[in-house]
């Protein structure tokens, strides 16, 4: 609990980092609530002058806890795990946490950003798709090859880690935009034994407040 009260979390529906966080929270147990952030309204409400102010970025997540404001999804979710340690996202293993970092930061830092909708935008609605396709391919031959030491049920070994909060929004992206996932068994593997997880249910972009009801049909 903040001391302010619940978390208050500033998310758009399809974001994926916003999703990250989400999934950690309800895997963690903590009550948030939610303060939804259109990224296309009016030209964006993450460009405003009130919303510059949480997140100088202009992205979201932000979260509000413990009387502070937190941006970027991985230094939120670290956060999580360093002040609410129960129900633990990172394994006590060393090598294993080096793992669950590793595929993180592969998705976080060479996947996700390049997708992103502000480099959509720049890149131009013919060739969106295929830059989205090239990038996420391209990131996910590397996630498919660190899997294949490190799976266990999960992304690493048989406990839900931060990995597994990470990989399966970057699967959503990665079927918005057409990408043929068979090539990737361990990762269409995992995404199976999550996909009616209450934790990852309850964060689905359909689940959200913000999510149009057209996008739910």
């Amino acid at each position: 609990m903040s001391v302010m009260g619940k978390p208050l979390l500033y998310s758009y529906w399809r974001s994926t980092c916003s999703w990250r966080v989400r999934i950690a929270l309800n895997l963690k147990e903590i009550p948030y609530d939610i303060k939804p952030v259109s990224l296309i309204k009016g030209g964006g409400e993450q460009h405003s002058n009130e919303y510059r102010d949480i997140n100088p970025m202009e992205q979201v997540p932000a979260l509000v806890i413990d009387g502070h404001t937190l941006v970027e999804s991985l230094n939120i979710m670290h956060y999580l795990e360093e002040t609410r340690p129960h129900r633990p996202l990172m394994p006590q293993d060393v090598h294993k946490r080096a793992k669950v970092r590793e595929i993180c930061e592969v998705i976080a830092s060479g996947i996700q950003p390049l997708q992103n909708l502000i480099v959509l935008v720049y890149v131009g609605e013919e060739k969106k798709k295929e830059w989205a396709q090239h990038w996420i391919n391209r990131g996910f031959r590397a996630v498919e090859k660190l899997l294949s030491s490190c799976a266990g049920k999960y992304c690493v070994g048989d406990e839900l880690t931060l990995a597994d909060c990470c990989l399966i929004p970057q699967i959503f992206n990665a079927r918005r935009f057409h990408v043929d996932l068979r090539p990737f068994p361990t990762i269409l593997r995992i995404d199976r034994e999550l996909e009616n997880h209450p934790a990852f249910r309850a964060a689905h972009p359909s689940s959200q407040p913000d999510c149009p009801p057209e996008a739910t049909k």
